[in-house]
């Protein structure tokens, strides 16, 4: 029924987002892509996604909500912090990016009811850039497996990094999963989702994607411990398992952990805590600190920096830490007050993943998935619009004649 009130063209907008955000950056495509293509095409797509959802929302009726509400406060962080071309004008061209981005959030934010409408949106869109992953391993299984990457899997058609894909299946596998707890969807069409996007993720050695998706599903399966016996028993057979394969794959699992890095370069993060380092110990005026240097690639001295809380103070300062701290406390405070129910499930497996991705990977602070992947999950724990009742119109009451009124007196 909810299914029926959102237009189909809610889908295409959202879907439009999630093309948006795939990036232009990665690995060398088989047909090489030009950056600038990526850029008109991405760009293009979230320039598509405001304009239509303009055209179905022109009433411009919106949800007010903490979230996006706080995303508008850090974008006017970072048109502030952009002002100054710190960064350059790219910082001018990201801000108008983001006041796009978070323009369609509001626009769509009408049709959040708590339904599941936009966990299918979010499942399909993502399958669907799988599915080119899978087919570029097809075609092309040393374009996808690079030397570059340490045989780690990326995208051969579309220049995706094993980060980003390794994202992506493991927020569809944890949604798919719940759908199937929630008896949403049959066990076929979640093998169908689910197995060949374990292979993808395999084949991406991403550790925090992993964490993110087996901590998220710990934490989403066990607020449904109390009202669902199938989470019961799934949560009891995937301990038993988790167990075994634990025990009889230790070495096996220890090697895929580690990617073949020394403990040295495990414990640095990959070299990361080396960027870090420099970042927090560059010196920085007041404004720099407290408003950051605008809008940027998400780097620092040419190299990623690679975690979104550093991300957020080296480009809008401890004001976007603050904001970006406060919508996530915002959204886990709201999921732990919801009574227990599938939406409620879903929405802190996504929150719990985020919060989990955003020490290794960079995001919160732009338009990105992670944005996405929170917008998802207020639309999770919006409560459902109250229907307007309709005006019952005053019938007016027959005109008596003044001599119908008067009594006969016989």
């Amino acid at each position: 029924m909810e299914e029926k009130r959102t237009p189909k063209i809610v889908g295409v907008v959202w879907g439009l987002l999630v093309l948006n955000t795939l990036g232009s950056a990665g690995a060398k495509t088989i047909v090489p892509l030009p950056r600038s293509l990526i850029q008109m095409v991405t760009m293009g797509a979230l320039v598509a996604a405001f304009a239509l959802a303009l055209v179905i929302n022109a009433r411009l009726r919106i949800r007010a909500n903490a979230y996006v509400f706080l995303l508008t406060l850090l974008l006017v962080t970072s048109v502030i912090s952009s002002a100054h071309l710190e960064s350059g004008f790219g910082a001018l061209f990201r801000c108008f990016r983001l006041t796009l981005f978070v323009g369609t959030l509001w626009l769509l934010s009408r049709w959040w009811d708590g339904s599941l409408t936009f966990v299918r949106h979010h499942i399909r869109m993502y399958f669907a850039v799988l599915g080119s992953v899978a087919l570029g391993l097809a075609v092309s299984p040393g374009a996808a497996l690079p030397d570059l990457y340490g045989g780690r899997l990326v995208g051969a058609l579309w220049p995706l990094t094993p980060p980003q894909i390794g994202q992506y299946a493991a927020v569809i596998i944890g949604l798919t999963v719940l759908l199937l707890l929630g008896r949403r969807t049959d066990r076929t069409s979640a093998a169908v989702v689910i197995v060949p996007s374990l292979v993808l993720l395999a084949l991406t050695h991403t550790r925090t994607a992993t964490l993110g998706l087996l901590i998220g599903l710990v934490l989403a399966i066990g607020s449904l411990l109390l009202t669902s016996a199938a989470a019961r028993r799934f949560f009891t057979w995937s301990v038993a398992i988790a167990t075994v394969a634990a025990v009889g794959f230790a070495s096996a699992l220890q090697a895929w952990f580690l990617r073949g890095q020394s403990k040295d370069n495990f414990s640095s993060l990959t070299g990361r805590a080396k960027v870090w380092d420099a970042l927090l110990a560059a010196p920085r005026t007041t404004r720099e600190k407290w408003f950051g240097v605008g809008l940027g690639d998400k780097s620092f001295g040419g190299l990623p920096i690679d975690n979104s809380w550093l991300a957020v103070y080296n480009e809008q300062g401890l004001i976007g830490v603050g904001l970006v701290a406060a919508f996530i406390i915002v959204l886990g405070g709201v999921a732990l007050l919801r009574p227990p129910s599938l939406q409620r499930a879903c929405a802190i497996f996504l929150i719990s993943y985020c919060a989990i991705a955003s020490y290794t990977e960079a995001g919160l602070g732009d338009a990105s998935p992670y944005l996405l992947h929170l917008a998802l999950a207020v639309s999770l724990l919006a409560a459902p619009a109250e229907a307007t009742p309709l005006a019952t119109p005053d019938v007016p009451r027959p005109r008596i004649p003044r001599w119908a009124q008067r009594s006969e007196v016989r």
